[in-house]
């Protein structure tokens, strides 16, 4: 919740330019819908056992829903604050949301025109009755509840799900005045053409008020299911919808009477999170609010780069057996992944690929590359984690795709969730390794800050091979010297590392920890980094989102800095820097400091040897730690505030980054 309120801050944020405002309030309401779908569903799960066992488990899972419960109404109104304010602002450029009540009798007849023409083939109301039963409805569909009545008293409600799939959340209108750009929200125009929709129920008033639910987004597969685990896990994907309810939100001014009767029809008791909203909800659609026409009021575009080295080899595979690359999205292009990739598809030297694919962009380019090699004899191998969540669907057809081209595809070990982002490729002249921070993934490579290690180093790439061997055969587990593998040997290693700071730190020897990193809350490893700020440690963090420490705290945590970053590109990537007494280890990977990643997730962190690689990774690391611009400062609080050092001159770490790259990497 700390965490999401920062992309709140951001929104507010009269730098950052306004579409781009709006975007992170979709974001924030995204993040917020999956975190009561994964996260609140689970408390409400605990709550609900049974088993007086787990007394002290529901008692902290009440006290953790209370709060969450207060945290959310507050920022809901800040939410609806800071929407007002965007809209108010748009209207100064010239760019205007209206409701059915503010557009002309022009545009009214447009928008009858519109619904005569195609909108009203996309409408299918639902009449609430004594015996109604919605639980179907979904969560990922916006509804409106509709109260008709007449002058006579008569009354009837219904349902009505919103075509936005369809049509978008956003219908542009026409204008006089050819600068401007109107645009109603799909609800208003719904509400505009009511009485055509219900024709025939000769009603004389029509309300209309929209209402989102949330529901329960853990997938449950029946062991006892027939047929093989794609099938088992899409028809789970499919029965989603049946998921119990955790939140219903809807607009506090909808009639009580509509209220009851909905409560009574969507199975909603009070317990289930309910929130009084404003007058829209699922609001995650502003993230693709239209902008195309107003370059002005988004951020300057920065074109990703070309690695010169991999542009200009004639091989890429061979520049890699002979020095390490490093590529950092979104500064640099997927493009040269990919260009390694399509070499290995079609290079009578390769002879194997495997790779994991935890997420897949629903036109993969590294999928279609991967069926390519095995149409052009290579074996391919391709793991893929079918419970990626929300990604599931897409996975699933890539999987089936990829099996019909005689790809190897295997879907993890039961139990772990194979989190690992790795490319091996078996080559005749020297095998190599890419190790990634994030999914090899081109969507989220233009949005996420990750990192790819590409490497011939002997002992990275042998052991690169064992993590797939022991995918493939986990009953056989395979000893690490090198990598650190979740749930083998990552945890021990990693407060092995913490260990020797404090004892470096102890005799008075110099000693540090430099780590950027998405989470850190497992309780181990607190208690770990705690023990080694009273020891002395200089510990600078980089977490971008939760984070269970707090800092400043005398006797605990008085030498831990942590800053988080909220910015234009989201911060993705994981470096971890150990002082060892000036002999300095490097690592990065794909693993939070989260109990899940060192216990039930199969997770790779690979050491950096390159002096030059290290010198960047360092780099990335203290441009993040000197951001004042749009790096808040972590307490542990929720009040996290951007540092205020005076007249010292502005610095943003993603743009100085993207600076850097242009001039010294491409």
């Amino acid at each position: 919740m700390y965490f999401n309120q920062r992309l709140l801050k951001e929104a507010q944020d009269e730098s950052v330019p306004l579409f781009e405002r709006l975007k992170f309030l979709g974001i924030y309401s995204n993040n917020l819908d999956e975190f009561f779908r994964v996260r609140v569903a689970l408390l409400n799960r605990i709550i609900n056992i049974k088993d007086s066992s787990f007394a002290k488990e529901k008692k902290d899972a009440e006290k953790t829903l209370s709060t969450i419960t207060r945290l959310n109404k507050c920022y809901t109104q800040e939410f609806e604050a800071a929407f007002d304010t965007l809209k108010k602002q748009l209207a100064t450029h010239q760019v205007f949301i209206y409701d059915e009540n503010q557009i002309s009798e022009n545009q009214k007849k447009e928008l009858h025109t519109f619904f005569t023409n195609s909108l009203h083939r996309h409408h299918y109301p639902r009449i609430f009755s004594q015996n109604s039963n919605f639980d179907d409805i979904t969560d990922e569909s916006i509804y409106l509840a509709i109260k008709m009545s007449s002058d006579s008293g008569k009354k009837e409600y219904a349902l009505l799900e919103l075509p936005s799939k369809e049509y978008g959340r956003f219908i542009k209108l026409s204008s006089d005045n050819p600068e401007q750009d109107i645009y109603m929200f799909l609800d208003d125009v719904v509400r505009v053409c009511l009485p055509s929709i219900f024709i025939g129920m000769k009603y004389d008033k029509y309300e209309a008020y929209t209402f989102k639910i949330t529901k329960d987004a853990e997938i449950g597969i029946e062991p006892n299911l027939q047929g093989d685990i794609m099938e088992k896990i899409a028809k789970a994907v499919k029965n989603r919808t049946k998921g119990a309810t955790v939140r219903f939100i809807c607009d506090a001014t909808i009639p009580k009477d509509l209220l009851r009767q909905m409560y009574k029809s969507l199975n909603i008791s009070r317990s289930d999170n309910v929130v009084m909203g404003g007058r829209y909800h699922n609001l995650k659609d502003l993230m693709s609010f239209p902008s195309n026409q107003r370059k002005e009021l988004t951020y300057a575009q920065w074109e990703p780069l070309q690695i010169k080295e991999i542009a200009e080899s004639t091989s890429p595979l061979d520049l890699i057996v002979r020095k390490d690359v490093l590529l950092h999205y979104p500064y640099h292009c997927f493009s040269n992944y990919l260009r390694v990739l399509r070499e290995a598809a079609i290079s009578k030297d390769v002879q194997a690929i495997k790779i994991t694919l935890y997420r897949l962009a629903k036109n993969s380019s590294v999928a279609q590359t991967l069926i390519c090699a095995a149409k052009n004899g290579k074996l391919v191998t391709a793991v893929v984690e079918l419970l990626a969540r929300f990604d599931e669907e897409s996975n699933i057809y890539w999987s089936q795709k990829m099996q019909e081209a005689g790809i190897n595809v295997i879907i993890g070990i039961e139990g772990l969730k194979i989190h690992s982002k790795l490319t091996y490729i078996k080559r005749k002249k020297g095998d190599i390794a890419c190790i990634n921070t994030g999914n090899f993934h081109e969507g989220n490579a233009k949005a996420y800050t990750d990192l790819t290690l590409m490497t011939s180093d002997k002992q990275i790439v042998k052991e690169i091979n064992s993590v797939f061997n022991f995918i493939e055969k986990p009953y056989k587990i395979p000893e690490f010297k090198t990598l650190l593998i979740s749930p083998i040997n990552m945890r021990a290693t990693i407060k092995s590392l913490i260990s020797t700071e404090i004892r470096n730190a102890k005799n008075g020897k110099q000693a540090y920890i430099l780590c950027k990193i998405n989470h850190i809350v497992d309780r181990e490893i607190v208690d770990k980094l705690y023990e080694a700020s009273n020891a002395g440690v200089e510990i600078r963090l980089l977490v971008r989102g939760n984070c269970s420490i707090k800092t400043n705290v005398n006797g605990l945590s008085t030498n831990i800095e942590i800053k988080g970053i909220i910015d234009r590109y989201l911060e993705h990537s994981r470096i971890f820097i150990f002082g060892n007494n000036g002999a300095e280890k490097y690592y990065i990977g794909s693993a939070d400091w989260i109990s899940r990643n060192f216990d039930s997730r199969v997770e790779t962190l690979v050491p950096v040897y390159d002096e030059a690689i290290q010198r960047e990774l360092k780099l990335i690391i203290e441009y993040g730690l000197k951001d004042n611009r749009k790096a808040r400062i972590v307490t542990g609080s929720g009040d996290d505030t951007i540092e205020d050092k005076g007249k010292v001159k502005k610095f943003n770490s993603q743009q100085e980054l993207y600076n850097y790259y242009k001039k010294i990497k491409s």
